[in-house]
């Protein structure tokens, strides 16, 4: 950053809505890590930076036109996994394991079809981008040996015995506590039929009057006492063993994991540097589609002196009631000063200009239409608005004057200083004299300047001054509305008394107005309102020119066509005499050299022998004389075709369509690259389609219900944990932070931990299951394990009653019980199509998703 780079964000940036518009960017990115890459981008005066990103945004804009596929796929956040790749002898978790190799495959991907669309789109910025990634190959083959595409791990051998013993001793301890639970004589002694998970064993739940029929250990006891958890004495040693099985696998899995990091840290540069680019394509794709969403266009930049041009400039944040407005700054004209009514866009116009220049030096697109060209400015000051201080005693002029001194103090050539309302605040004579006098020494800097202002001196200013335009919003003296228009060369009225009428004012204030104006005042105003007239006549009359001259324009080339064509027959013709003469020469030739040894077999005499010879030459060189007249011809054709060319070009650029001559030559088909303009390529993008994600929520009585005083909840965006102490009132609560107590808004507030909230409310409610509908995601977090069973049984009736096909299973990883149980009830369900754990980043092997028949 640049020294100068402090006056493009901040407060600037804060003031004139940037930071709202970048958030809304940011939602167009499809990778979190893309969206962060967004979030901190701001405006620069690095010329090669904004260069790169706005040439990565065209290319964005070609590819999305066209129908190659998108590239790009979400992928889970990796940048955290890297700094464990620098620090010998860690280890990375399976889940995030598998977050980098999934990382790898998507790299792979994007880099392998963005290298052969460049084959045929016009699409360099990206084609080098992709370039520049590393090749992920290796480390995800690394990957991909331990770990399968859906998450799970290898059969490998290192572990496949350990994996082997393991389930047989599940095996033998299940078939031990079958006896038990399927006996009807413990019926009475049993609390459950399903065996309870405590201390990493699978134990009986016995009623306390009957647990002498069970001959076991007891480890733990209910908190009523009335249950027992015994493990009975045939599967002690069976669950010792599997303990220590299960501990060998994690060593063994350790191990594992501890090689294959140590593996992947060799490619710690090459991850970073393709996260980089891979975050820079999300980042430029998702301003693109932005751009596409407000019909807006990446700016041209200008060259050497040309001044600034907004076309149709269209505030984002107005939406559809943006009016748009064309702002051109006149070659050698460096100060714009805006007058007209209030409420007629003035404020609106300045922001626009700041708004667009800050979008424009992030790299982003601005929404206007083609031919817009912004520069690079270095700083960019605004004085807008009332920044009045008590606390400082600065009043409104105070603090005026002190916004324009920052910005005297630290303009240059390129800067850009947006002053609203200049010379206001103050006595009105004294006022004019400070603003002219500010504009002055800006002038001098050779600043950019937009100013607004009601003072009459200013807009005579603007017009003795050769380095200032004046411009106003326009005003319907009819309607006594603005019209949000901007005129360009002549200042504008306030229309104040009209104004005041038409808000209200008592008639008799507005005729007391009227006869305290000035008969001068009068008279500038009907001089302003003539000027105002004559520019609009202006204005029509220069359109009519401008299309008279496009008319002749048409006429002259469909002339130019017509020479053409006729041009073009007159050298077939010269062509094909051409061909016959050639062919009789050939015919002559023969004939004459049959002459020749006719004359050889009789008498041969020096002047028919030189005779012969003289025919040959003279009828050659008329052959060559003809060859010379056709290429002379020729090459008049081609002059003549691309003067027409770059009449088209001219008549294209003022806005004329010229058809497809019909004499185009052959071999035009040749594959050609052609530079498609932003705006036509923005209409014809489709969007990036992103994948969905339903998200099932709690019925909002029972969250309502959730929020009772001692409840755990976890606060704002940083998810602060806290416990609710007193309902202060409705929608507010007290907040215990530690030692730190808060008044925090309910809306704010999340439940800690649901399912300890709502432990007591039924799975499912007394009503048919005509009426109940599937969820999207169903939890069996803190259910036994044959109420989860049941629970999922019943979820894949509704499905197939009411014709859903997918839904996602919360079962936690905990102990494994209900995770297995999940599994194998899918493996033999006829009605499952098939099921696969989550990614990490969407739950891992806590969730699992479904999909039916």
């Amino acid at each position: 950053m640049t020294r100068k780079d402090e006056f493009l964000r901040g407060q600037v940036a804060q003031d004139f809505d940037f930071y709202r518009i970048r958030e809304k960017i940011s939602g167009y990115a499809i990778s979190e890590e893309g969206k962060d890459l967004i979030l901190s981008m701001e405006s620069t005066s690095d010329t090669s930076r904004i260069s790169m990103l706005k040439k990565l945004g065209q290319d964005w804009v070609r590819y999305l036109s066209s129908s190659w596929e998108k590239p790009l796929r979400a992928w889970p956040p990796v940048r955290s996994y890297f700094k464990y790749l620098k620090v010998e002898g860690t280890q990375l978790m399976q889940d995030q394991i598998f977050a980098l190799g999934l990382f790898c495959l998507y790299e792979t991907k994007a880099k392998s079809i963005i290298e052969s669309a460049s084959q045929e789109l016009e699409i360099p910025e990206l084609r080098k981008t992709a370039l520049q990634m590393p090749s992920l190959e290796i480390p995800a083959g690394q990957i991909f040996a331990v770990i399968r595409e859906d998450g799970q791990l290898r059969d490998l051998p290192q572990i496949r015995e350990i994996m082997q013993k393991i389930s047989s001793l599940k095996k033998e301890i299940e078939n031990a506590l079958k006896k038990y639970t399927s006996d009807p004589s413990m019926n009475q002694a049993l609390q459950s039929n399903v065996p309870a998970f405590r201390a990493e064993r699978e134990l009986l739940a016995v009623r306390n009057d009957h647990r002498n029929l069970v001959s076991g250990i007891i480890h733990e006891v209910s908190s009523s006492g009335s249950t027992v958890y015994i493990e009975p004495d045939e599967i002690v040693k069976a669950n010792n063993e599997l303990i220590e099985k299960e501990a060998e696998l994690q060593r063994e899995l350790a191990k594992i994991f501890r090689e294959l990091t140590q593996s992947l840290s060799a490619f710690r540069d090459d991850f970073e540097t393709a996260l980089d680019k891979m975050t820079l394509l999300d980042a430029t794709q998702a301003a693109t589609l932005w751009g596409k969403s407000t019909g807006g266009i990446y700016a041209e930049d200008t060259k050497d002196d040309e001044a600034p041009k907004i076309i149709g400039a269209r505030h984002p944040l107005l939406g559809e009631q943006a009016i748009p407005v064309t702002i051109n700054f006149i070659e050698g004209k460096r100060v714009l000063i805006i007058t007209g009514p209030n409420t007629g866009g003035k404020t609106v116009t300045l922001k626009t200009i700041a708004l667009f220049s800050l979008l424009n030096q992030a790299g982003f697109p601005v929404p206007a239409h083609e031919g817009t060209r912004l520069p690079v400015f270095s700083s960019i000051f605004a004085d807008i608005g009332d920044e009045q201080s008590i606390d400082q005693s600065l009043s409104t002029f105070s603090s005026r004057m002190k916004n324009i001194a920052l910005a005297m103090k630290n303009a240059d050539e390129n800067s850009l200083i947006l002053l609203d309302e200049l010379g206001t605040g103050t006595d009105p004579q004294e006022g004019g004299a400070i603003a002219m006098a500010v504009l002055d020494l800006l002038l001098e800097k050779k600043s950019f300047v937009a100013a607004t202002t009601h003072h009459g001196v200013l807009k005579n200013y603007g017009y003795t001054n050769p380095s200032c335009i004046n411009a106003s919003v326009e005003f319907d003296s009819e309607t006594l509305k603005p019209t949000y228009r901007l005129l360009m060369g002549v200042p504008g009225e306030s229309h104040a008394i009209d104004i005041a009428l038409h808000s209200g004012l008592p008639p008799e204030a507005v005729e007391k107005a009227r006869s305290y104006i000035s008969t001068q005042q009068a008279d500038v105003s009907s001089l302003i309102n003539g000027l105002t007239k004559k520019h609009e006549e202006l204005d029509l009359l220069t359109q009519k020119i401008f299309a008279d001259e496009k008319m002749l324009r048409e006429r002259e080339l469909k002339i130019h066509q017509k020479e053409e064509k006729n041009l073009e027959k007159e050298i077939e013709l010269k062509k094909l005499e051409h061909t016959q003469s050639s062919q009789f020469l050939k015919e002559t030739r023969s004939k004459l050299e049959n002459l020749v040894r006719i004359l050889r077999e009789g008498e041969i005499t020096r002047e028919k022998t030189l005779a012969v010879k003289g025919f040959i030459t003279e009828l050659s060189k008329d052959v060559e004389d003809q060859t010379n007249v056709i290429s002379a011809m020729e090459k008049e054709s081609e002059e003549k075709k691309k003067a027409i060319e770059q009449e088209k070009e001219i008549i294209a650029a003022n806005g004329m369509k010229i058809s497809k001559a019909s004499t185009s030559r052959e071999g035009s088909s040749k594959k050609t690259k052609k530079r498609m303009s932003n705006s036509k390529a923005l209409e014809s993008a489709t969007a990036m389609e992103y994948e969905k994600i339903q998200i099932h929520k709690k019925p909002q009585v029972l969250m309502k219900d959730m929020f009772v005083e001692g409840a755990e909840v976890l606060a704002g965006k940083e998810k602060r944990k806290g416990t609710l102490i007193r309902k202060e009132k409705e929608g507010l609560w007290l907040v215990q932070f530690g030692m730190l107590k808060m008044k925090v808004p309910q809306r704010e507030l999340i439940i800690s931990d649901i399912k300890k909230q709502i432990h007591d409310v039924p799975v499912f409610i007394g009503a048919s299951q005509e009426d109940e509908r599937p969820k999207f995601e169903l939890r069996l977090l803190g259910m036994r394990y044959e109420e989860a069973i049941k629970a999922l049984e019943h979820q894949i009736d509704l499905c197939c009653i009411h014709s859903f096909r997918n839904f996602s299973v919360i079962h936690g990883k905990g102990s494994g019980i209900l995770q297995q149980g999940v599994v194998d009830y899918l493996s033999h369900c006829p009605a499952v199509k098939e099921f696969h754990y989550a990614r990490p980043e969407e739950g891992g092997f806590g969730k699992t998703f479904v999909e039916l028949t």
